[in-house]
């Protein structure tokens, strides 16, 4: 019995991520990557939508936060509407900015 639950206790920790997203990380990302279009605290940028003639989404409204880690990874990667995919933002640096991006919440 001790042996089982000693197995399970591993097998459970193992499936933890061994590091979790930096949102101090993200927003040195974001600020490279994204902050033209999204604006400095995820306010869009005004100039950028009315050229574009696109409505860029506050990213800290509840719409936005509403959506899931996996759903907001897939617009930083592949894009979305008018938007292309950051091609600059890989890897963990894309956990890193979703982590961002939750911290700027309202």
């Amino acid at each position: 019995m001790r042996l089982t639950l000693i197995t399970l206790a591993i097998a459970g920790l193992t499936s933890i991520p061994a590091v979790a997203a930096d949102a101090k990380a993200g927003q040195a990302i974001y600020d490279k990557s994204c902050k033209s279009c999204h604006g400095v605290d995820g306010t869009p940028n005004a100039g950028v939508a009315k050229m574009m003639k696109v409505d860029i989404r506050d990213l800290k409204s509840a719409d936005v936060q509403s959506q899931s880690d996996a759903d907001i990874k897939k617009i930083i990667s592949e894009g979305k509407g008018k938007m292309k995919p950051a091609a600059s933002v890989t890897g963990a640096g894309v956990d890193d900015v979703v982590a961002y991006v939750r911290s700027l919440k309202k």
